[in-house]
């Protein structure tokens, strides 16, 4: 499916919640890098008495509204963690159906990145990806690679403190002195190195908690979290959550508000 993304005319229909969500924005202060925790797909089918595969199935709906909402919203990075390092510890159907359907996105979605000016990155450890999917992410990072409207970060076989050992590891291997690390050596050696950390982070499904995602680069990221499970996360919940960011005062651990909040 082939989307235009313009403008939000066409795309927000006057007199929705949407409409009255999209008035309250200041689209000078938008967050400049929004991550994601997509949380609630076993849940969601759970409750609906199906097999978990059909959660995941029905969760990759909500990252293609999210990630065309957010273009057409003008954010430059959105950071979806879409497979942690623990989540090797599920069944292996549901595990070859979350890379099964990750495979399946890019061959379809490929075009829609390419023609609409979006790029994709990759973070977390590519050796442990089976060898398929792994192929398709390098061919559509090749094909978008000088695409510039918005970065879609993909985080796959991703955690938190592994990548930071894995930084550390690569300052010794390169013999950094001490008296030259500092935060901004260090960053460079991470898996989001060049990326602004993220401004807003939203966490689906309710849970109160990081999960060993982006633990560096989210020490002063704002944090949404809305009870609703990631299959039934759509665009309202995104316009609600920028509107909430929007209200809230950055200060980056000083007294005075910072005077570009809209950056981390």
């Amino acid at each position: 499916m082939f989307f235009m993304f313009d403008t939000l005319e066409g795309y927000i229909q006057p007199g929705t919640v949407e409409a009255d969500l999209v008035q309250q924005i200041d689209f000078s202060r938008l967050p400049v890098h929004l991550a994601i925790i997509m949380d609630g797909n076993g849940r969601w089918a759970r409750q609906r008495n199906l097999p978990r595969t059909e959660g995941h199935k029905a969760g990759s709906e909500s990252v293609k509204e999210v990630v065309e909402a957010s273009a057409r919203l003008g954010i430059k990075y959105l950071t979806l963690y879409a497979f942690s390092r623990e989540n090797w510890k599920r069944p292996r159907d549901e595990v070859n159906t979350l890379w099964g359907l990750l495979k399946k996105y890019l061959a379809e979605e490929s075009k829609v990145l390419l023609e609409n000016d979006l790029k994709l990155k990759v973070i977390g450890e590519r050796s442990g990806i089976p060898y398929l999917v792994r192929r398709e992410l390098a061919r559509v990072e090749r094909l978008t690679r000088n695409n510039k409207r918005m970065t879609v970060v993909l985080a796959l076989n991703y955690g938190g403190r592994q990548e930071i050992l894995r930084a550390i590891k690569m300052m010794l291997r390169r013999k950094s002195r001490i008296d030259e690390i500092d935060e901004n050596l260090f960053s460079r050696y991470l898996d989001t190195a060049g990326l602004p950390d993220p401004d807003l982070l939203i966490r689906t499904s309710g849970e109160m908690r990081l999960s060993n995602f982006l633990l560096w680069q989210c020490a002063y990221t704002e944090l949404w979290v809305t009870p609703v499970l990631w299959p039934d996360f759509r665009r309202k919940d995104l316009l609600q959550a920028i509107v909430d960011y929007q209200k809230r005062e950055r200060r980056f651990g000083g007294i005075e508000v910072a005077a570009n909040s809209n950056r981390s």
